[in-house]
């Protein structure tokens, strides 16, 4: 018998974000169960690795049908990602890996969870991008592989919104703009007099835009108070 139960996933389910989405959702009585997939979870997902990709969503696809599926993922700095403040430090690796987790890997998620949601009824698949991948937006350069992987991610989300539709018109597929978030992708950059929310705001924020999204919105870019980001 098929297994009708509504699902939240969150991909990132250990990240600063991830983790208070997990807990609002697991309070929302629209959703069955609520599931969260990471490198650690189990099955696992490593957005470098398709394999697990798939793998993880044909478990889904055994546990019911996903309703919302938010991809909580991306990558700003690590021990060999650097936000780049000129050209001058610009490296292909560098570049390569901001693009395989912040663009490739979650292109790869669309590949695999997109056909999971439902064809009838609301739906929505939100990943999050960053304003600073907006090319109309910027004006201060730097970041090159940061903005540049977000700038991709953004696109790759406004083809597959297209896609989608003709599939599930009801469904909504949109880049989430989160905010300055106090976790640790940011803390190394949040200034002072920068608006930093803490994790539980910005998870709250983003369930309020998501709540309100159309399929007409499919395919937009929007912010944590849900107004559209000049691409």
């Amino acid at each position: 018998m098929l297994n009708t139960n509504a699902i939240a996933i969150v991909i990132g389910a250990t990240g600063g974000i991830g983790r208070v989405l997990m807990r609002a959702l697991a309070q929302d009585a629209a959703y069955d169960e609520v599931i969260g997939l990471s490198r650690s979870s189990t099955p696992p997902l490593d957005l470098t690795s398709e394999t697990s990709i798939a793998a993880a969503a044909a478990f889904i696809a055994e546990q019911g049908t996903p309703r919302l599926i938010i991809d909580a993922t991306g990558v700003l700095q690590s021990e060999t990602v650097k936000a780049e403040k000129s050209w001058r430090e610009l490296n292909a690796a560098q570049l390569a890996e901001a693009f395989a987790i912040n663009a490739i890997g979650p292109a790869l998620v669309m590949k695999h969870f997109l056909p999971l949601l439902p064809r009838e009824g609301s739906a929505v698949f939100a990943t999050l991008s960053a304003r600073v991948g907006s090319i109309g937006d910027n004006r201060l350069g730097g970041w090159y592989s940061y903005r540049a992987s977000k700038a991709a991610l953004n696109q790759l989300v406004r083809t597959a919104a297209i896609e989608l539709s003709r599939r599930s018109p009801n469904a909504v597929c949109v880049a989430l703009h989160p905010g300055t978030v106090d976790t640790g992708l940011s803390a190394s950059f949040a200034k002072t007099g920068l608006d930093v929310q803490a994790p539980e705001l910005a998870g709250e924020r983003l369930l309020g835009v998501i709540a309100k999204l159309t399929a007409a919105d499919s395919g937009g870019f929007f912010d944590y108070k849900g107004e559209a980001i000049v691409w």
